[in-house]
């Protein structure tokens, strides 16, 4: 094969259709270049696609950025409401909470006030205090004469076995029932009733039962510290048959060494001729708490009474004591009024809860309550005794 002859005429036809086609990007005159009718169909619409394309890229990414701004601004007005749901959920919420606390704390108040008013109630009731008494006895020295000369008040502990005492001397000064600060010898004069309401009012213990027996055998038993055969030798005495034998049977049978009677601390006071004897009653005090185990320096939990006779009846205001006495209270003085003609009791709260005066009534059955608060620590209430008050012992 003539690989030459080829090879030329190859070369030859391809120069021969080059030099037939027209050179459009080399002619010289734009008349030789083909016009836009002469060019492939494709060209044209490729271009005219390429822009519609761009044209619809631009509104669909448009559209597709206003979308997630809408989704956005929708999930951000969610989230503001679900925030603020939860903001007005969890503070009302709150508000219900403390509305219900408030409203417990104030439930729970109320009830402990109930439960203390009805406790107050219970421990001042005639069996409270005939339960808290039983152990009690105030055994009285007289003279020849029939004056009290000493007051001793004892507790047997059936516990420990043991006496406890504190010798009170006739010439103390205390309240006395109806009568005011007066020596505690003198309450005898009124009745043994008066010396008992007297003695339990001073030391904040019940005393219900007496004995009465000559000066001498007191003022042995408290020198030889000890109560043996007292009881026979007893004057007079409220105590019953049987509860005489029972504190006889323990101060027999109780050792010296188990008995304490001590002397009331006190401090020579005097006032115009006479000299009375004034309680030291811090020292008064521990004894009381030792041995009975009351607090008598917390006044706080003692309502502390003035008593006036407003009724211009004898001695009315000293039988008022002595039931205000019974019910709990301590009365720290009684006088007589501005003037006689209260027509109507009247029961004025100086210091403290307008409900401690609730007792006064029940204990009076009568009574008008205002509420004066004063600037003074004596005394907690202040009973004006009226004509509508009639004593116990009045049909």
């Amino acid at each position: 094969m003539d690989l030459g002859s080829d090879r030329g005429g190859w070369f030859g036809l391809r120069r021969t259709r080059a030099a037939d086609e027209p050179d459009v990007e080399h002619a010289a005159d734009p008349a030789d270049r083909p016009s836009e009718s002469d060019m492939p169909g494709g060209w044209r619409t490729t271009r005219r696609s390429t822009r519609s394309g761009k044209k619809t890229r631009r509104e669909y990414k448009a559209e597709a950025m206003r979308d997630r701004l809408a989704q956005a601004a929708d999930r951000t007005g969610r989230g503001v409401r679900t925030a603020a749901w939860l903001a007005a959920w969890i503070v009302g919420g709150t508000a219900a909470l403390v509305l219900t606390l408030f409203i417990l704390v104030l439930s729970i108040n109320g009830l402990a006030r109930w439960n203390a008013q009805r406790a107050a109630e219970n421990a001042n009731s005639s069996e409270a205090r005939l339960e808290k008494a039983k152990d009690n006895l105030l055994l009285i020295g007289l003279d020849a004469n029939n004056d009290a000369k000493g007051f001793l008040v004892l507790r047997v502990n059936e516990n420990d076995d043991a006496i406890y005492g504190i010798a009170v001397p006739d010439g103390a000064f205390i309240e006395v029932p109806g009568q005011g600060f007066e020596r505690v010898g003198d309450s005898w004069k009124a009745g043994a009733d008066v010396s008992l309401d007297a003695v339990s009012n001073f030391f904040a213990v019940p005393f219900e039962w007496y004995a009465t027996v000559d000066y001498e055998i007191y003022q042995t038993a408290v020198k030889n510290q000890t109560l043996v055969g007292v009881m026979e030798q007893a004057k007079d005495t409220n105590l019953s048959d049987e509860d005489a034998g029972r504190f006889g049977e323990a101060f027999d049978s109780t050792p010296v060494s188990k008995v304490a009677l001590v002397p009331m601390p006190v401090k020579p006071m005097n006032l115009g001729d006479q000299t009375y004897l004034e309680p030291q009653r811090a020292e008064i005090a521990d004894l009381v708490k030792t041995w009975w185990g009351v607090d008598i320096g917390a006044e706080d939990s003692i309502t502390r009474v003035i008593l006036y006779n407003g009724a211009g009846v004898p001695g009315i205001a000293g039988e008022a004591a002595q039931q205000l006495i019974r019910a709990g209270y301590r009365v720290v003085d009684t006088k007589n009024a501005d003037h006689f003609n209260y027509t109507e009791t009247q029961v004025i709260v100086q210091n403290g809860s307008v409900d401690a005066a609730d007792g006064v009534l029940d204990a009076l059955k009568v009574g008008k309550v205002s509420q004066q608060p004063a600037d003074q620590e004596i005394a907690d209430i202040i009973v004006i005794i009226g004509k509508d008050y009639k004593p116990p012992t009045t049909p």
